[in-house]
């Protein structure tokens, strides 16, 4: 009969998954900016947005408004290893005067309660921290702020609506200030739901969603930063506090409703309002059933249709009548007991009648919260994009604790609902006040290593002060390279390369070209053509230098070279041909002519024995006559930098500069022949490759050195020397970010202090790591993976962490190179004697090409410093070897006609 009655209670597995569904897209609609206004579920920011992490210590304060009592508690933190807490506490009435009166009498009250607390614990005289547990929806637009939108549960105190809450506590513990002594810091105002999942989340780090299912219900959760529109900011998460007690005020639930809820409703101080609530919290659940009890009475199926005053009466049967009924062995006899003081004579059939009521209603309530939690779970899951998860759940709340069945009920259908989830309820054994004191706790522990990580990363930040600086430095030493008496003790080498003209678009052949310059070493076959059908197709193979040739021998190194040139002649099929070679050997060199480029010394972690101060061209032709298959004519000896200026020059005339931004760090420019005194003659212009990276060997920019670049520069190759290109080149920006999280960690900032094997390994950061982890696109989940592979285990904070390490770390580099650069272009100016400039720079390097920020930096450095010139950037098409041949185009075309 009673099954029969309340058919409409009885909620399938069909339909609980669709009020899933339901509560998905109204929690999507409450994570948007445009639809948040009009969804019923208000997805409210917590400005939590991180875990306890078991590094938290201190001595807290908390106060808890919100429930049947209030509360203030003493929580000390210990830093032991243990995560071990512990938590002293007293609770105060609420008088219905004090949640029904006016704003300035309850604050007054919450202070007079915590002053009491403090007087009993002796805490009069220190200066302590306190997190406000406020279990009202609130709309908050930092941790310490909060505005409160409406009152729930029997609360109805005026004057507070639309007010920030932390205020006004602030302000009633003001007026005691000066009388009490006290000195009370308020740093987080919080949600009872988001407090209980922080003291879980203390006890298990697994932990992130908070329930309570009480007087009140409501469910918070870790939502990812670039999904809430409300707030600015895509890095890490934050804390969402749903308030889906509302869900369904908008008519989304009327299908579930029964007369017996809508009956309920209009009796509440709220009518329309917290549907959802009144169909689950144990503040209503009583009253569901008085009113079931009554209509079934009316109609004659209980107590022989006798109705007593007690069944007339509102709120004369409460949650804890319903949880005694409902218990296993004593329910019938405690339902007898109940029902006959409540003036109602019961039969053994009413007894049994009346605790199903009891069943299906609690039941009822159990099924629509595993419904909504799953929904929050299959969230989760999702965001991490994980087929299975495993989390923790963290609940408080009465009817949880003390219903004998609630909480079984409960977890077997969210098991049932959402089997791809491993979910662990933890029960919140020290409620929601020990959470707001360790949110605040978290909120200090953050503050104080945002300070430390702030001051490790200070150094990286540049100002633009700095910044000329470092352009004029970089335009004395430019000055000093040039000069013949000062070039020898220059740090900016200056080197002539011999190469005195562009292309002019008649230069036609076939070429070899040869490109040496990092790991890797490329043939190529360069076909030009000229006139109308201009254009030039290349051919090329890629080999690999092996470790042990790159740091042995100078005549290993260069039969290597030449083997590598026997195999690509074999493929190509043109081992008779003798063709004109231009190599690309971008390492410092002395030219004397275009063919001959003596060895400054190694750079870019090459170590050949017998190279330095040794003509290159020459150790070719020797390797070349050692292997005596094949014969060449080497016309040039060229520099990648040059290569990439004359590469873009040949698609614009305009174009006099090389730089290069990858492995390595270099410039050439067009130079005016009179300004090179180290070259005989004055008429017409020749290429100058910089070698800028030298530029601070001399210590002129130890200003801007940081311990971190030290550490780099003791461990490298070449100690004390490139000490610019360093700071700026792919090859060391991510020894520098090894250095700076190897310095993180000890401090205990990052990966709970342990430096990992993995950490400790030279060169395992490597550059493209950081342009992947500083990519946009790329959300925290996958900067985790990617610090995953390099054997980094870390949490959504140390991604961040690692993530702003990385962009302090190349934003420098950028900025340091366009300062360099700055100078460069400011040269030309004055060279041409114009106000103003216009210029092309021919770009290569995978740092310029790849990094996701990298080239804006510089572009934009290099406008703030050099404001009379217009550049434009332009990216090199295959620089050091399609530069090359037309290099060995152009210097055969100016040979002939200087025969002719």
């Amino acid at each position: 009969q009673v099954d029969r009655y309340l058919y409409h209670m009885r909620l399938s597995d069909d339909v609980l998954l669709d009020v899933m569904a339901r509560f998905q897209a109204e929690m999507v609609k409450g994570l948007g900016r445009d639809t948040n206004p009009t969804a019923t579920v208000k997805m409210l920011p917590s400005f939590v947005r991180s875990l306890p992490d078991g590094s938290e210590k201190g001595d807290f304060l908390a106060v808890d408004l919100g429930g049947s009592q209030f509360r203030a508690h003493q929580v000390k933190v210990f830093d032991d290893g243990k995560q071990s807490s512990q938590l002293e506490s007293k609770f105060y009435p609420t008088p219905k005067e004090v949640i029904q009166g006016n704003g300035a009498e309850l604050f007054d009250y919450v202070a007079d309660c915590l002053l009491d607390f403090m007087e009993t614990k002796n805490l009069k005289h220190k200066k302590l921290p306190l997190g406000f547990t406020f279990s009202f929806p609130c709309k908050q637009t930092k941790l310490e702020e909060g505005v409160l939108l409406a009152w729930t549960k029997h609360f109805k105190v005026r004057g507070v609506q639309d007010t920030d809450v932390v205020s006004a506590l602030r302000k009633a513990l003001q007026k005691h200030k000066a009388s009490f002594d006290i000195d009370i810091d308020v740093l987080a105002l919080v949600n009872d739901t988001v407090g209980t999942m922080m003291t879980c989340g203390y006890d298990d780090q697994r932990c992130e969603v908070g329930l309570i299912i009480g007087t009140g219900t409501n469910a918070c959760y870790m939502e990812e930063m670039r999904h809430i529109d409300l707030v600015e900011g895509d890095e890490g998460r934050m804390c969402i506090n749903t308030e889906w007690g509302a869900f369904g005020d908008d008519g989304a639930l009327d299908d579930l409703r029964t007369e017996f809820d809508r009956e309920l409703d209009l009796g509440s101080l709220n009518p329309g309002k917290q549907l959802f609530e009144k169909m689950i919290s144990s503040l209503y659940l009583g009253e569901l059933v008085r009113l079931i009890l009554l209509k079934m009475t009316k109609e004659g199926l209980l107590f022989n249709g006798k109705v007593s005053t007690a069944l007339l009466t509102k709120g004369k049967i409460e949650m804890k009548h319903v949880s005694a009924m409902e218990k296993y062995k004593e329910g019938l006899s405690n339902t007898k007991e109940i029902l006959t003081e409540l003036n109602l004579f019961p039969s053994e059939e009413d007894c049994i009648a009346v605790q199903h009521v009891c069943t299906i209603v609690s039941f009822r309530s159990a099924n629509l919260c595993a419904a909504t939690l799953a929904a929050i779970l299959t969230r989760l899951r999702e965001n991490k994009k994980l087929l299975r998860m495993r989390t923790t759940v963290g609940i408080d709340g009465g009817l949880y604790k003390t219903h004998p069945q609630y909480a079984k009920r409960l977890h077997k259908v969210v098991r049932r609902l959402v089997p791809n989830c491993d979910v662990r309820f933890l029960l919140s054994v020290s409620g929601s006040g020990k959470g707001a004191a360790m949110v605040t706790a978290v909120a200090y522990r953050l503050a104080a290593q945002r300070k430390q990580i702030d001051a490790a990363l200070a150094p990286f930040l540049l100002s633009l002060e700095t910044l000329r600086e470092v352009k004029n430095k970089m335009r004395t030493e430019v000055e000093y390279g040039l000069k013949r008496e000062t070039q020898a003790s220059a740090t900016v080498k200056m080197l002539p390369t011999y190469v005195c003209g562009t292309p002019d678009g008649t230069e036609k052949g076939k070429f070899l070209a040869l490109d040496l310059g990092g790991t890797n070493f490329r043939v190529l076959l360069v076909k030009i053509r000229s006139g109308r059908r201009r254009s030039v197709q290349m051919y090329n193979k890629i080999f690999a230098i092996p470790l042990e040739i790159m740091q042995g021998t100078g005549e290993e190194l260069f039969d290597h070279i030449v083997q590598c040139i026997a195999d690509f002649l074999e493929y190509m099929g043109i081992k008779g041909a003798r063709l004109p070679l231009g190599f690309t050997f971008s390492f410092p060199c002395r030219q004397a002519s275009i063919d001959k480029g003596t060895l400054v010394g190694w750079t870019k972690g090459f170590k050949a024995t017998d190279c330095e101060g040794e003509d290159v061209v020459d150790m070719l032709r020797e390797a070349i006559r050692r292997r005596n298959e094949f014969d060449l004519d080497i016309v040039a000896v060229v520099n990648d930098t040059v290569g990439t200026m004359m590469t873009c020059g040949y698609e614009d005339p305009n174009c006099e500069i090389g730089l290069i931004a990858g492995t390595g760090s270099n410039v050439c420019y067009m130079e005016d022949m009179k300004n090179i005194e180290i070259v005989e003659g004055n008429e017409g212009k020749m290429c100058i490759n910089t070698e800028w990276g030298g530029f601070g060997d001399n210590g002129c920019i130890d200003n801007i050195r940081t311990q971190y670049d030290k550490e780099v520069d003791e461990g490298s190759l070449n100690p004390g020397k490139q000490r610019y290109e360093k700071m700026t080149s792919g090859m060391y920006l991510g020894e520098i970010v090894r250095q700076i999280l190897i310095d993180l960690t000890k401090q205990g900032l990052l990966f709970r202090g342990q430096i990992s094997e993995s950490l400790r390994k030279r060169g395992i950061f490597e550059t493209k790591f950081l342009s992947q982890i500083e990519s946009d696109r790329l959300a925290l989940l996958q900067v985790r993976r990617i610090l995953q592979q390099l054997g980094l285990d870390s949490t959504c904070e140390d991604s961040i962490i690692v993530k702003e390490v990385c962009g302090a770390v190349s934003k420098r580099a950028a900025q340091l190179c366009g300062a360099g650069l700055a100078a460069i272009v400011e040269k030309k100016r004055e060279n041409r004697g114009v106000e103003h400039l216009q210029i092309t720079v021919g770009v290569d390097g995978t740092l310029y090409k790849l990094h996701p920020h990298f080239s804006r930096v510089l572009r934009e450095t290099v406008k703030e410093l050099a404001p009379q010139c217009d550049v434009t950037f332009m990216l090199s098409e295959d620089g050091s070897g399609k530069g090359a041949a037309l290099i060995t185009a152009v210097a055969k075309r100016l040979h002939n006609v200087g025969q002719k």
